[in-house]
């Protein structure tokens, strides 16, 4: 599982020029699912994403974590995480976990953020999605499941 996680003054997610999530300060998260992924694998995620002290403090330093500053989260699935551009030029997409399965593990995700008391916001599975953020600092980290092992 992938996580590429920036932090945002404010981000959105339009579909057919409909906006359906939008934050404020906080999290923009595109979410990979991986052919090998579980709900075991979402929870490390989740809780290593949620526990990042990436907000500046007081003094400037990176101190401060998502829900010390109240922020909010925007999740959006991106099989394209999972490309594989090793060979030629166009890539391949088989890393990718099958679409029922990052679906089911992608609300699984969305579920449990929101058990933790965050305001989440999303995108739509499949859609052809426009994102727009902007990102402060820039600031951007991404989280790999097989990092975390």
């Amino acid at each position: 599982m992938r996580f590429v996680i920036q932090v945002v003054d404010k981000a959105r997610v339009d579909i057919d020029k409909k906006t359906v999530g939008e934050i404020g300060k906080g999290y923009m998260v595109l979410i990979g699912v991986g052919q090998d992924d579980t709900k075991e694998t979402a929870d490390k995620m989740i809780k290593k994403m949620l526990g990042l002290r990436i907000f500046p403090d007081e003094n400037g330093k990176t101190n401060l974590s998502l829900k010390q500053v109240d922020g909010e989260l925007l999740l959006v699935s991106q099989f394209t995480l999972y490309a594989d551009c090793r060979h030629g030029n166009r890539p391949s997409f088989i890393n990718a976990g099958a679409p029922d399965m990052a679906n089911g593990l992608y609300e699984y995700i969305i579920e449990k953020t929101k058990e933790q008391g965050y305001r989440v916001e999303t995108g739509q599975f499949g859609a052809d999605m426009k994102v727009s953020l902007v990102n402060n600092g820039p600031f951007t980290i991404i989280l790999d499941s097989d990092d975390l092992k």
